[in-house]
């Protein structure tokens, strides 16, 4: 599997992740009622751990003071 690096601000982080949980929520709870739907279960498992891991990211970079972040020290 190849991975890719990307660079995003925190607040872009905190959006992406809210957007993919609103779309999970949509896959497994409304999707799953139309005719013809089908369901991809590993899919949404995946999608679930990749916005928890979005999450939690944001919420570490939030916690860690800007001088640290950017690797400069505070005089």
């Amino acid at each position: 599997m190849t991975q890719i690096s990307v660079k995003f601000t925190t607040h872009e982080i905190e959006l992406l992740s809210s957007l993919a949980s609103d779309q999970l929520f949509r896959r497994e709870f409304i999707d799953s009622r139309l005719p013809g739907f089908r369901s991809n279960p590993g899919d949404l498992s995946l999608g679930k751990k990749l916005v928890e891991r979005m999450r939690l990211t944001a919420e570490r970079v939030n916690k860690v003071p800007a001088s640290k972040r950017n690797g400069t020290h505070a005089v």
